[in-house]
């Protein structure tokens, strides 16, 4: 993930303020100076840098920080906030139009994800109960149109395509066909380019004064670093940009252009793009830079956790598990139920980072493998309905016939039946009123698995 040698390195310096009982301006000069290297190997803007450190240094030494009884807590509080101040201060929104169609211009240049994370975009539109239309403009790169078709279709969205036409037509007619049909947001998917050139600035110009979008939003991809930021700053003096959309966030960037693009162009980042799964609804998030400062001070994220549980909850099973639980009649089509309710919600691993006390260093040696879902599932559909309600009745040859079945173990089906009895304690102790037993951020222990001959792997498993 983005920004995990920064959460380190920044983690570091802390660690060295929280052991001293008082501060002095040396401390905090020494600390500054490791936040400093710390940013700039993070690809942040060299400027961007040295005046956030200017900042927190003025505002570090003062009285009410050096003679606090809590001065390491004062100095990460003060870098806290300057971080969310950096990244924009608060959530940024689309503008939308007081009379529909709202009109996004997706502008970026080639490599950025602009296609994709525009569906992802169209897609997050529909979930919240718009009516989106895409416009394919960009008439140029060979397989675009057919692209966008594909990736819309992915949420089942409309675009509107005139084959290899005039760019600036296209954009007008799709507006109108928008207002004929209902759709209440077009997203006009526009040419980019290798670099930044005269011919694609003017063909974006034309589309801009012709159709006066709502909003301009930026594709910039993590991986590409301060030249990101730069090709920003060269749209916004040339076009304008309303906004930023950053893509590939999960990635190992560094992160610095997500902490210099708002200081850079003045102009927030309003999504960022994650996973390679289009259909993921977990791929595309808005960004908050309170959550993502608290992310790489190493806080954690609980906000963003609990929207992404929010995202996939029924209520109605939640219920019906609940009852279950306390009745001591859990099954294991509940406990399948729960397998997919998790795998909508991403990847384990990424969700123990947005735990608060867990830190990513924390994590290296815990390599959740996602897989396990996978192997989980095909034992239990292998199983008939009659042996999914009464685990009890599995008995070694049916072990053998749900392991031929799956392609798995005998081996693999005993543990996931001692998991699953595992979770039958838990839910028997907690309807009585007792509590499981649980590990660092309030989640159950993880026992670390071995290898076939005995060995262990350095690979952690989830007790359910």
């Amino acid at each position: 993930m983005a920004f995990e040698s920064l959460s380190e390195r920044i983690s570091a310096a802390f660690k060295n303020l929280r052991s001293k009982g008082r501060l002095t301006e040396r401390d905090i000069r020494d600390a500054m100076r490791e936040i400093r290297m710390a940013l700039l190997e993070a690809d942040v803007n060299y400027k961007v840098a040295r005046d956030f450190i200017k900042t927190v240094s003025d505002k570090a030494v003062g009285s009410d920080v050096l003679e606090s009884l809590t001065p390491g807590q004062q100095v990460i509080k003060i870098v806290n906030e300057e971080l969310i101040a950096l990244m924009g201060g608060t959530n940024a929104k689309i503008s939308m139009a007081s009379r529909p169609p709202t009109v996004v211009m997706l502008v970026g240049l080639q490599g950025a994800g602009k296609t994709t994370n525009g569906a992802k975009l169209a897609g997050y539109f529909k979930r919240q109960g718009k009516r989106p239309l895409m416009a394919a403009c960009d008439v140029y790169r060979p397989a675009a149109i057919q692209q966008l078709k594909i990736a819309a279709g992915t949420f089942d969205i409309p675009v509107y395509e005139e084959g290899q036409g005039d760019p600036v037509k296209i954009a007008q007619n799709a507006i109108e066909h928008a207002r004929r049909h209902g759709n209440d947001i077009v997203l006009i998917d526009t040419a980019g380019r290798l670099h930044v050139d005269e011919a694609l600035m003017e063909e974006l110009c034309r589309i801009r004064d012709t159709v006066h979008p709502n909003e301009i939003l930026f594709f910039a991809n993590a991986m590409t670093g301060q030249d990101a930021v730069t090709a920003a700053g060269e749209f916004n003096d040339q076009i304008g940009i309303d906004g930023v959309y950053m893509t590939q966030m999960d990635s190992d960037a560094r992160g610095g252009a997500a902490l210099s693009i708002r200081a850079v162009t003045g102009k927030p980042i309003k999504f960022i793009g994650t996973g390679e799964k289009i259909s993921d609804p977990n791929s595309i998030e808005l960004f908050h830079p309170e959550r993502m400062a608290s992310r790489i001070l190493g806080m954690g994220d609980m906000l963003t956790l609990i929207e992404k549980a929010q995202a996939e909850f029924d209520e109605k099973k939640a219920e019906e598990l609940e009852r279950k639980m306390r009745e001591s009649k859990l099954d294991l089509n509940d406990y399948l139920d729960q397998l997919h309710q998790m795998k909508k919600m991403g990847s384990v691993q990424d969700m123990l980072g947005m735990i608060p006390g867990i830190k990513a260093s924390q994590l290296k040696d815990v390599k959740v493998d996602d897989r396990q879902f996978l192997r989980m599932e095909a034992i239990i559909t292998s199983m008939t309905p009659k042996e999914r309600e009464n685990p009890e009745l599995i008995n070694f040859s049916r072990k053998k016939r749900i392991a031929a079945g799956c392609g798995q173990k005998v081996e693999d089906v005993n543990r996931l039946l001692k998991q699953f009895d595992m979770i039958q304690q838990m839910s028997k102790q907690m309807a009585k009123g007792g509590m499981p037993s649980f590990g660092p951020g309030g989640m159950p222990k993880m026992k670390r698995t071995k290898t076939r001959r005995g060995g262990g792997n350095g690979k952690y498993k989830l007790p359910f």
